[in-house]
């Protein structure tokens, strides 16, 4: 089945020219058929986009929930060394790999005008993921971890290149608003994954094995659904979809257009690794300051948030190509009434999250974490507040990366990682947990106020003194 973005907008661009060409014969009957052509294409966009956004979250929730089900088997089927073995893993290896990644997922899907093959990106991925494995193995071997860390931290990083390479093939799934093959897969890795560590840690009590055949799973999903999702999108649009099939999913070794390539999304590889520097700050300052059962009430409370940031995720993801094509086109009115819906839902889920609080907030943290955490409804209203704000300034980043700006967010993500420094050295040892939660909300402010100032000047951009040929943004990102 095609989706609205392979088939539609031809169709409607055919018969509309088809249209003009009979229009000296057949005046009464062109606009028509072009307006039912058009009516018809608005209708099956409107049910992709609806059935995009509820694949991808219903994809992201479960792998979300498989996610937090690692941590949970560990913790009952392990002890808790293997449990921080894990823990200082994935705080060793994150920032590296986003940094690696460079956020290519993104600069494919907004690559309207196709640039860039998908070979290149898969070229430019493995040759990336590689030093950031030569890197987290030479700050481990720099740091003098012991043997068992060691191994671990070496099969998380594994772990992260395999899942890398399916987001290379959800960059062009995303391009092609198949959203729904990128849900499906992000449910099989989940539940692989869980299936996998359980077996491997009540087996060998191993983490460093778990991680390890967590890593065999994601890359058999790799293998098996997503490069044959990536061989079909790219069959349909081969001029020989048979030759196609063969050899579309290998990387193109073209070294002037991957170091071209990396030069454009470096920029948002800083901005992810800013972005997971930010979010972390908070909690390195509670340790600091407070000690590890108030960071455990903080991170645990901070959690129920993650709801509405799934929720923006799915829709930001499903948006983006179509974001993408009308700022590229120069439709600025298009572009901007999208983005004003984006945030007008960003604001309704804060408020809903902030309400829930108020209303409910106690007996939900007794509930679910117990009497302790009960006791700080204070803590769950300020998080709703800045989760709130964080919800506007996320969908408000889409649009930013929609209209291709990317160099542009990196000084604006160092503004917002300085704030939230500044405000957790000056709150956190005065008001403890709140003073953590107001420095989250004026980070999130930060964002917002600086997203807002770059759509400003994209949209300024394409307000008719540009030609679309000029609206796909990459002289100004290069």
């Amino acid at each position: 089945m095609r989706t609205a973005t392979a088939d539609c907008p031809p169709l409607a661009a055919a018969e509309r020219e088809r249209g003009a060409l009979l229009a000296g014969h057949s005046a009464p009957e062109a606009p028509t058929a072009t307006a039912a052509v058009e009516e018809n294409s608005e209708k099956s966009s409107a049910a992709t986009l609806r059935s995009n956004f509820w694949w991808m979250l219903s994809g992201n929730a479960l792998y979300a929930l498989c996610q937090w089900g690692l941590l949970a088997i560990l913790a009952r089927l392990g002890t808790p060394a293997i449990v921080g073995q894990y823990v200082l893993a994935v705080a060793v290896t994150t920032p590296i790999t986003v940094l690696f990644m460079l956020h290519l997922r993104a600069v494919q899907a907004t690559d309207t005008r196709r640039d860039y093959e998908f070979g290149h990106y898969l070229a430019l991925r493995l040759c990336a993921m590689a030093v950031a494995l030569v890197v987290v193995v030479g700050i481990c071997l720099a740091s003098g971890y012991p043997g068992d860390t060691f191994l671990v931290i070496a099969a998380v990083a594994v772990s992260a290149v395999c899942d890398s390479l399916s987001d290379i093939v959800y960059g062009l799934l995303q391009q092609r608003e198949r959203l729904d093959r990128i849900g499906q897969s992000m449910m099989l890795r989940g539940i692989s994954s869980v299936i996998l560590l359980s077996a491997m840690i009540a087996s060998t009590g191993r983490v460093f094995y778990a991680i390890l055949a967590v890593a065999c799973g994601r890359l058999i999903v790799l293998a098996l659904f997503d490069l044959r999702n990536a061989r079909r999108e790219l069959g349909r649009s081969a001029i020989r979809p048979g030759k196609a099939l063969l050899i579309s999913v290998k990387p193109r070794w073209e070294p002037r257009r991957i170091l071209r390539l990396a030069r454009i999304a470096l920029p948002l590889g800083l901005v992810m690794m800013l972005i997971v520097l930010s979010t972390n700050i908070p909690r390195y300052f509670v340790e600091s300051d407070l000690d590890q059962s108030a960071l455990g009430i903080f991170g645990a409370i901070g959690y129920l948030s993650v709801a509405g940031t799934m929720a923006v995720g799915a829709l930001g993801d499903s948006v983006t190509p179509r974001l993408a094509r009308d700022y590229a086109s120069g439709r600025r009115r298009d572009f901007g009434l999208y983005v004003l819906r984006l945030a007008g839902l960003g604001v309704g889920l804060g408020v809903a999250g902030v309400l829930v609080a108020l209303v409910a907030g106690r007996p939900l943290l007794g509930l679910l974490y117990g009497p302790a955490y009960a006791e700080r409804t204070d803590i769950l209203i300020l998080t709703m507040v800045a989760a709130g704000v964080g919800y506007v300034a996320s969908f408000s980043g889409y649009a930013v990366t929609a209209a291709r700006y990317f160099r542009a967010q990196l000084p604006l993500f160092a503004a917002v990682a300085l704030v939230t420094a500044i405000g957790c050295w000056w709150l956190v040892p005065m008001w403890g947990l709140r003073g953590a939660a107001i420095a989250l909300a004026l980070s999130a402010l930060t964002q917002l106020v600086g997203s807002a100032l770059i759509l400003f000047y994209a949209l300024r951009a394409i307000s008719g003194q540009e030609s679309p040929e000029l609206a796909d943004g990459l002289p100004r990102c290069a």
